[in-house]
């Protein structure tokens, strides 16, 4: 690979897994415990450096996307645009989980029995309350939080109102939000140094506690969940393919580094930094990438949306309930409602699952079940959710603005020569390397 950073990083992520199940055959459990602690330890502190980084770039991002744009009528049509694609794809995902997890009949002949709680809040989620946080009390708190819907909100009411001053000749505050973005980039830049260390560790750490014992006894649920997987990415991209030609190749390659920080620390907010420069790269106007990416943080979670359905396909299976197909699809559009509420809550898939499944006759003890495995199903589940906010941003954007995809996105047979001076501009400010 002629990325040098993307070496890095899949060597750590290969060395973490050598290692973690080296040391978790060699070593004692005594030992093993304090080893995953340490490694832990180091995994929070690379998390840490980019929940440090996340609101202040998301907010430069967009503010200066917006700032910067010749007019503000877009805006509009660019929300109106995601959510219709969030939505479809949510809509198609949790389907097509549903089905292959029937397909495959996952937990079938396991004949669990209900033990005892699942040690989860299990009670309803409040629509509600999700509704009105999307508003944030104090943009303070929006920020401290990392909330990506929040500050969404705020910076994109801030990036309008600059944009109506610039208009008007006022240019000092949105000049200094655009040195602040240039700034973030650079920083982002330094913090991900650090990465290859972040995905040593969090993956070293997750072998060390488990090894391959977790998948010697789920390994038809873990098997099946991952070849669901496959073929789904296979679905995403040959959707990409349709909408961005030969383009779409090029766009897998240069997210396939986010993907992987993101399947080994578990964490969409590590990959963050990372898909923001790659899509920037890829051709995206900063503007949509800062737009669409922390909305469809919130709203388009394919990974997690087919993880909660093919989940709730196994328990049913797994304890032998009898459910009608017609309580099964009203599980899955609760599953489906309920899902655009958990952004940011730590393992929000299995929350969801847990918050869900009791009402229609599943025992909360289930969640235990899964709760086993989370950590090895939540690495390939986060990964998809990377892959497929930057294809939604990537097709968003090129249907937003022409000028911002890539010559070979349009299936123009543009020379080498032309693509390298369409991306002439962009390099020195995004360059992370």
């Amino acid at each position: 690979m002629k990325n040098k950073s993307t070496m890095w990083i899949l060597a750590a992520l290969l060395f973490g897994i050598i290692s973690g199940l080296i040391f978790h055959w060699l070593l004692p459990q005594d030992s093993r415990a304090s080893l995953v602690a340490v490694l832990d330890t180091a995994t929070h502190m690379f998390l840490n450096l980019i929940k440090m980084i996340i609101a202040p770039l998301i907010f430069a991002t967009l503010v200066s996307g917006i700032a910067g744009a010749a007019k503000s009528a877009g805006v509009g049509k660019l929300f109106g645009r995601s959510m219709l694609w969030f939505l479809s794809a949510s809509v198609l995902v949790g389907v097509f989980g549903f089905l292959t997890a029937h397909l495959l009949n996952v937990g079938d002949g396991l004949h669990l029995v209900p033990t005892g709680g699942a040690g989860m809040e299990t009670k309803p989620l409040d629509y509600q309350a999700f509704v009105t946080n999307i508003i944030p009390t104090s943009v303070f708190s929006a920020l401290t939080t990392n909330n990506p819907l929040q500050i969404l909100v705020f910076g994109a009411l801030f990036g309008v109102a600059l944009l109506s001053l610039r208009k008007k000749g006022h240019s000092s505050i949105a000049n200094a939000i655009d040195e602040l973005m240039h700034v973030m980039l650079k920083v982002t830049g330094y913090v991900m140094l650090a990465a290859p260390l972040g995905v040593f560790a969090g993956i070293a750490s997750a072998f060390t506690s488990q090894g391959l014992n977790a998948f010697a006894t789920y390994a038809s649920f873990i098997g099946g969940f991952y070849v669901s997987l496959s073929a789904l990415w296979v679905i995403m991209i040959a959707v990409a393919v349709a909408f961005l030609g030969r383009a779409a190749f090029r766009l897998v390659r240069i997210v396939r580094e986010p993907m992987v920080i993101a399947f080994a620390t578990s964490s969409s907010e590590a990959a963050l930094p990372k898909l923001i420069e790659g899509l920037t790269k890829f051709g995206i106007e900063k503007r949509t990438t800062g737009f669409v990416l922390p909305l469809g943080y919130s709203f388009n979670v394919d990974g997690s949306m087919m993880y909660m359905t093919f989940a709730s396909v196994f328990l049913i299976n797994a304890y032998g309930i009898d459910m009608g197909l017609g309580q099964q699809i009203a599980m899955t559009a609760m599953l489906l409602l309920s899902s655009k509420g958990m952004a940011g809550v730590p393992r929000g898939s299995l929350v969801v699952v847990a918050a869900v499944v009791p009402g229609f006759g599943i025992p909360a003890a289930g969640i235990a079940v899964l709760l086993v495995v989370d950590q090895i199903l939540d690495m390939g589940r986060t990964a998809t959710n990377i892959l497929g906010n930057a294809i939604a941003t990537a097709v968003i954007g090129r249907n937003h603005d022409k000028s911002s995809v890539c010559p070979e996105a349009s299936g123009a047979g543009t020379s080498q020569g032309a693509q390298d001076t369409h991306f002439s501009t962009e390099p020195e400010r995004v360059s992370m390397h």
